[in-house]
């Protein structure tokens, strides 16, 4: 590890995304998986709890992926390695570099890390991309982006990916944060605003100081409907804690939206510290056979497998146990399980014999390739 590289505090590159590109300038590939080394090329301050960490791939390669995705970043901090997964919010049109902006987590210690102790030049693992969470699935001519505190960064990857392509796409984004002082990138996406007519940004603060002039307060139907008039005829994406985008669910709703319309993403999988596994549940458990190892234990029907390896006190590589990251992805050798994933894995990868442990219950007794 290197000495720790001065953050960089200046203001953010609004010019490098805010210049009108010429139609077909930008590119937007095809998703392709990724599995490899990243170098950090830059650490950049945003907000006084917020950095931009600018990552490119060692080996040369490019970076494709659908705006709204994320990736699982894996380092050593102090000598145990740990796998944090974070939305990618630069954009897919420029591959050879990416970013993530990255909230500091007090008892998280990868954002601490990638805070305090990442330097120029240092060197993670990263795999990806990953996620259903994009404008690429859902195609219209007028988009509504609502997101709350660092669940911006979705955002940021798609109004920078419109603005690359040059769309006359119809994007308003609403942003909720706590003070003015937590808003993330507002000098590019005032600029974005500024030079894409099909562009509006609305900021709206939780407890303003004393030269805000903008909407104050939580999310409600009325600041909703205020703030977007026209929201019955616009594709939805919204990303935040669970209260904000509850909240919002449920002024959507009140209004009248179409829930084929509504997209959310949870942003709690940043950087949790690890939990320990719950007791196993009440019924008859069944066999677990980790074919490496050789070894076998017991799951509850009630219980994922993940949680059993881990009781078992078994090292298994996991982030979000929500089945979104693919971090914990593993081979059924055989059995069969019940698994409840929200994206971490494709069709193909589960006719191959892959599974996410981290929401799968098992449906009888298993082999598994650990």
């Amino acid at each position: 590890m290197t000495e720790p590289w001065p953050v960089e505090v200046a203001p953010p590159p609004a010019i490098l995304y805010a210049v009108p590109s010429p139609l077909g300038a930008g590119i937007l590939p095809e998703e392709r998986p990724f599995e490899g080394e990243l170098r950090c090329r830059r650490v950049r301050r945003v907000t006084h709890d917020v950095v931009e960490v600018t990552l490119e791939p060692t080996g040369g390669e490019r970076f494709a992926y659908a705006p709204g995705q994320y990736l699982t970043l894996r380092a050593s901090i102090d000598g145990e390695p740990v796998e944090r997964c974070y939305t990618i919010s630069s954009p897919p049109t420029r591959p050879h570099l990416l970013t993530i902006t990255v909230k500091r987590v007090p008892d998280g210690p990868m954002s601490r890390w990638l805070h305090d102790r990442l330097a120029v030049g240092d060197r993670l693992w990263a795999s990806g991309p990953m996620g259903g969470f994009s404008v690429r699935e859902h195609p219209s001519s007028s988009y509504l982006l609502l997101s709350g505190g660092s669940g911006m960064t979705p955002t940021l990857s798609t109004l920078r990916t419109l603005a690359d392509l040059a769309e006359t796409t119809d994007v308003v984004v609403v942003h909720h944060a706590r003070t003015p002082a937590d808003l993330i990138e507002r000098p590019e996406l005032e600029a974005l605003a500024a030079a894409h007519d099909g562009v509006r940004v609305v900021w709206v603060v939780d407890q303003p100081d004393a030269s805000w002039s903008g909407p104050t307060g939580l999310m409600s139907a009325g600041q909703l409907a205020e703030l977007v008039p026209d929201l019955g005829g616009r594709e939805v994406f919204c990303c935040g804690p669970s209260g904000y985008m509850g909240a919002a669910r449920t002024a959507f709703e009140a209004l009248g939206g179409e829930s084929a319309r509504w997209h959310e993403e949870s942003f709690v999988l940043t950087d949790a510290p690890d939990a320990e596994a719950p007791a196993a549940g009440a019924g008859a458990a069944y066999r677990i056979r980790l074919q490496r190892s050789g070894r076998d234990l017991e799951c509850a029907p009630d219980e994922t497998v993940l949680d059993a390896v881990k009781a078992a006190g078994v090292r298994l590589p996991s982030s979000c146990v929500q089945g979104m990251c693919g971090t914990c992805k593993s081979t059924l050798v055989s059995g069969e399980v019940e698994m409840n994933h929200a994206g971490g894995i494709r069709p193909r990868e589960v006719a191959a014999g892959k599974f996410l442990p981290c929401c799968s219950k098992p449906l009888g007794d298993l082999v598994i390739d650990i």
